[in-house]
């Protein structure tokens, strides 16, 4: 019997999203997936239960695959694969292999020969990248920033010292309850020149993007909501 193949399956980003982010080809896709590997299941089935494909979600087969996954679980999570079943990989939000543990699992695949099928979908750091007005061609995806203040200071000042160097966009996430440490931090560490970027809310009903200057920003600093947040600075 050959191999099934691996399907990258983009989620959503905002809730209630599904039809204005997921493109028909997602659906018709997923029609003939019986088998995922999720970071977290009751997460999976909401989301698949949403889109309104399925007879009945209790027919699917569910593994978790997150960032304490070791190597060695992947062949077994990989049985449906090698036994001719098509595969499905779903992050929390967006795409998955991007700033995502899916990134494993592809890895894998791509070790065995078997075929690694991305499909579009929607992608916070892109998107957010798109919309800022900074350098599209020179950038960098850095994921969260240390939680000690001295050291995101640090961290903040080399970023932009990298920035400067290289004309390079630098992309930054972190946890909604800390989006107003984040900025209080950028807006304490980076030059008043630096064009900072506050993308919130990415595809929801209060998506907010915009880019000014450090020191523009200090002149009526926002109280950002507890929503997903991507950070982007160009020096």
């Amino acid at each position: 019997m050959s191999t099934g193949k691996l399907f990258l399956i983009p989620t959503i980003i905002a809730d209630g999203s599904e039809t204005k982010t997921i493109p028909p080809i997602v659906f018709e896709t997923l029609k003939s997936i019986q088998h995922f590997l999720v970071e977290d299941v009751r997460t999976a089935r909401r989301y698949l239960s949403g889109l309104k494909i399925f007879a009945s979600i209790e027919e699917l087969n569910f593994s978790v695959l997150n960032k304490d996954t070791p190597e060695n679980e992947l062949p077994e999570l990989f049985k449906p694969v090698f036994s001719g079943h098509p595969l499905g990989v779903l992050s929390e939000s967006g795409c998955p292999g991007v700033a995502d543990p899916g990134a494993l699992a592809v890895a894998y695949a791509h070790q065995k020969n078997i075929p690694v099928i991305p499909l579009v979908g929607p992608s916070s750091i892109i998107l957010a990248l798109m919309a800022s007005g900074l350098n599209g061609q020179q950038f960098a995806f850095h994921g969260y920033l240390p939680i000690d203040a001295k050291e995101c200071a640090q961290k903040i000042k080399q970023l932009e010292k990298e920035s400067t160097q290289k004309r390079q966009t630098q992309i930054l996430i972190e946890t909604p309850y800390r989006n107003n440490q984040i900025l209080k931090h950028l807006l304490d560490s980076l030059h008043a020149t630096t064009q900072l970027c506050l993308a919130l809310d990415l595809t929801g009903e209060n998506e907010f993007i915009k880019t000014k200057a450090v020191a523009d920003w200090k002149k009526n600093v926002p109280n950002l909501p507890k929503v997903p947040a991507v950070f982007l600075f160009l020096a």
